[in-house]
Parts: structure tokens; sequence; C-alpha cells
């Protein structure tokens, strides 16, 4: 990569890029921020190499380069989200009171969460080696999976294809929405894009670098300038009806591919919202990134976790505007929505201001988070070739708003039953040999035995049967 400008870096200061790296010959800006403190609250964090002594040379490229790169992500993600969240932001139990960051967990181009530590690796691709960990984007897209997994730990084993991909849909939001507390950033989406916020930027763009070494290795596994690009079109389908994988340039339902419908909404929701707040400035983006880091908090805390999941989470955040900004945001929401099919029309009805302030009354002006319980759904073994059958566990909640995607053509898509979506999901992590079956399989079984990262795995019940049980979020791409 190429460094531009050279930042005046004072007192308490450190320097780290203004983006992503970005792809070798890519210039990037430089910039300066105040010198971090990982381990301070809200939402504490600790990397697990030293941090740089004195004197150690702190240029691109550099380890100690690298370690401020992350340390000033995390805390600009602690402390965006720790706002957000409010009084009582911790991570989950799992984790403990700080969360562990590995910059560099060896050779892979990847990066995970798995409810014990943040991990990122680096690899040479093309004589060049990439360090996932060196991408404020992809810090903040992992940091984000660990920030959801705080608000809403039933996602974390949901077997359902729209919970998964919302997960990751939630970091690429994570990492545009802490990207957007940086007024270089600010700036220069709004120069880039002329105001249109909600277009191609660099605040569109995740993860440059990273999408650069994966597409000189497979072309069509990412976006042609970037592993996502939320400036997308892709509109909603009923995932148990897409191709469990597939190249970049179709929708698959595998989680990072379908992840793009929700956060392709959600730019669009951030470029609208920005028109309607009407401050053209960066301090106006700034103060409509904020607000929409709210609804989206708030829409998944308080949703119920069911098939179709999106929907719900969409309507969720209608209601939170109606309850935090009076309905200031509402046609930028439902524009956005709809465009993208995460609503269909006639869910519009069941999100209308009576609708939301007769859910709100009934909940003594606030929507809580549902109830969970849990309902056990039991695979065969003979779909798997397993030794034992196979039991998933998925949330049983009451849906609050009758809404649901859009069809193609004409109308709202059905809504599955908890079995059939928890079914679709299991298939889908076969097909793409994401499981570790350990000697839970017979001889001849007819499984699929990638050589892919295993997300989830098998372990064995009492008496007779295996629990699917989810390892992490990856990144979806495996070059180890």
């Amino acid at each position: 990569m190429t460094a531009v400008g050279a930042p005046t870096v004072g007192a308490g200061q450190i320097q780290t890029w203004g983006d992503d790296p970005g792809a070798p010959d890519a210039p990037h800006l430089l910039i300066a921020r105040p010198r971090p403190r990982l381990g301070a609250a809200p939402l504490p964090t600790q990397i697990t190499e030293p941090e740089p002594a004195a004197g150690a040379d702190l240029s691109p490229g550099t380890p100690g380069f690298r370690y401020w790169v992350a340390a000033e992500a995390l805390r600009r993600g602690s402390d965006l989200w720790g706002a957000t969240i409010g009084a009582g932001a911790r991570w989950h139990a799992a984790v403990g009171a700080v969360l562990p960051v590995e910059l560099d967990a060896g050779p892979d181009l990847n990066a995970f969460y798995d409810r014990q530590a943040l991990r990122f690796f680096h690899d040479e691709v093309a004589g060049i080696t990439c360090f996932s960990g060196a991408s404020g984007d992809v810090i903040n897209h992992e940091q984000g999976h660990a920030v959801l997994d705080a608000l809403c730990p039933q996602l974390f084993d949901t077997p359902f294809i729209e919970a998964a991909a919302l997960h990751e849909s939630f970091g690429d939001m994570s990492a545009m929405l802490c990207a957007l507390q940086l007024e270089s950033i600010r700036t220069a989406v709004i120069e880039e894009t002329g105001g249109r916020v909600g277009t191609n930027s660099t605040l569109s763009r995740c993860a440059e670098q990273l999408g650069w070494a994966i597409r000189r290795l497979v072309p069509d596994a990412v976006d042609g300038d970037s592993l996502r690009n939320a400036a997308n079109s892709w509109f909603y389908r009923d995932p148990a009806q897409l191709s469990p994988s597939g190249p970049a340039f179709q929708l698959s339902s595998e989680p990072h591919s379908f992840s793009r419908v929700f956060s392709g909404a959600f730019l669009g929701a951030i470029g609208g919202m920005f028109a309607l707040h009407g401050d053209p400035t960066a301090t106006g983006l700034e103060v409509v990134s904020r607000d929409a880091a709210q609804l989206l908090r708030t829409g998944v805390a308080t949703s119920p976790v069911v098939p179709a999941y999106m929907s719900q989470v969409a309507a969720h955040m209608v209601a939170a505007d109606a309850q935090l900004f009076q309905g200031r945001y509402r046609r930028a929401l439902l524009g956005a929505f709809l465009g993208h099919g995460i609503l269909s029309l006639p869910s519009v009805d069941a999100v209308s201001p009576a609708v939301v302030g007769r859910k709100m009354a009934a909940a003594g002006g606030e929507l809580e988070p549902p109830q969970t319980d849990l309902q056990r759904v039991t695979l065969p073994r003979d779909a798997f070739g397993l030794r034992g059958d196979l039991v998933v566990e998925t949330p049983v909640q009451q849906r609050r708003f009758g809404v649901a995607g859009a069809l193609p053509d004409v109308g709202s898509a059905a809504i599955p039953a908890p079995e059939h979506a928890a079914a679709s999901f299991v298939e889908d992590l076969f097909r793409r040999g994401r499981v570790d079956i350990g000697d839970a399989g017979e001889e001849d079984a007819p499984l699929v035995r990638s050589g892919r990262p295993k997300s989830h795995e098998l372990q064995p019940l009492d008496g007779d049967g295996f629990a699917l049980v989810r390892r992490h979020f990856d990144c979806g791409f495996h070059a180890g």
C-alpha cells in the first residue's frame, strides 16, 4: 500500500490508517488519533501481543504500526457501542470482563470471534503479506460479532440462515458505523458521493485489502473492489430457495452472501436518514451515524428470533425510530427495507404508526426483549450418515409484528416453520463442509469432508444422538 500524507503526531497520539490499508498499490491516508486505552470502560479489550516499546519503529507495515491500528479501531468500536448500549454494557459472560484480541494467530486469510477472543491471521499473496488485523474494517466487523453476542446471545447457536446472516451483516454494519466516527472518513464520504452517502464510497467498501488478497486466489469469491460492498441492489429471496454457495455475483444462502441484503438496506437507510436530517456536513453525518447505531441496537435487542428474522429486525427498527426519534427517520427506513425486499409492501400496514403505538402502549411505553424458550428439533441420522440423530435447539418466541419479506413478483414471502428453517440451515452447513463430525459418522457416510474451516461441531448427548454447536463466526474464507 502507498501511504499518503504525513500527519503530525503529537503527544498522546498515534498514527493509523484513515481506512482499510487497501490493495498494495492503492493510496491510503494516514491520520493521527488519540493513543487508545484498551482496558478502559466501556467494553474493555486487551491485545495479547505486547504493546510496542518506547522508540520502536511505528512506520506503516511494521508490527508496532499494526498494533496501534488495531488498538485504535478497537477503542473506537468500544466507545461507539458502549455509548449506544449504555449502562450495563458488557461482553458475553463466556468472554469475561475483558475481550482478548490475538492479532496474529497464524497463516490464513481469516478472522473470527469464538466467545473467547477475537482472532486475526496473516498470509502471503502475490509476494504481499496481508494481515487481517491491520484493517480497521475487519477489526470492527469481528468486534461487531462480540457486541451482538452480548446483546442477543441466543443468536450464536440459532440454526436459522437469516439469524447467521444478520450476525454477519451486523459485523459489516459495525464496520461502517465505526468508520463514521472518524471525521476524515465522514468528510471523504460526503465529497466522494456528493452527499449521497448511501452510494458507493470508502464507507460502503468493506475490507479492500483482504478482498484483494482473496480475489487473487479465487477471483469470484468476493466483490470486485472489496470483501463486500454494501452499495448493492440485492433483493430479498427466501434463503431456503437459494443455492448453499456460489460466486459473489450471485446471491446464495451462505450467511456472508445473504448478509449483503440487509447491509445494503442499512447503507441505504443511512443515506436516507442523512438526507432527512438536514445538516449536509460531516457533523450532521456523525449525528446520523449515532442515531443509526441506536436504531440497530434497539431493533436487534427487541426482535424475536424466528424464521424470516430480517423482516422482524427491520420492523423493530421502524418501531425504535418511533420510540427514540418520534418517527423522524420512518421514510428512510421503510424506503430502504422495501427497496431490498426485507419488508414487503403489505408489511407496511403492520408497522404503521398506529400499530406501533398500540404495541408500545401494551408494553408500557417501551418494547422489551422477548422471552426465549427453546424448542428441540430432531433431524434423522440417515440424512447425514450419523451414528445417532442430530439435535438442534431453536428459539420459540412470539412474533410482535406481522411482517415478512417480499416475493419477487407480488406479495409477501411465506414464513417457514422453525423445524423447516432449522433443517435447511443444517443441510447447508453439511453441504459446505462446515461441520466437524469427529467420530459421529458411519464409515460410509455420504458427508462432505472438505478442507473448509469448521464453524460447527457435533457433541454427543447423553444416551443417543448429537448436538450441533457453533464454534465461531469467521470471515467466510480459508486459505490455510
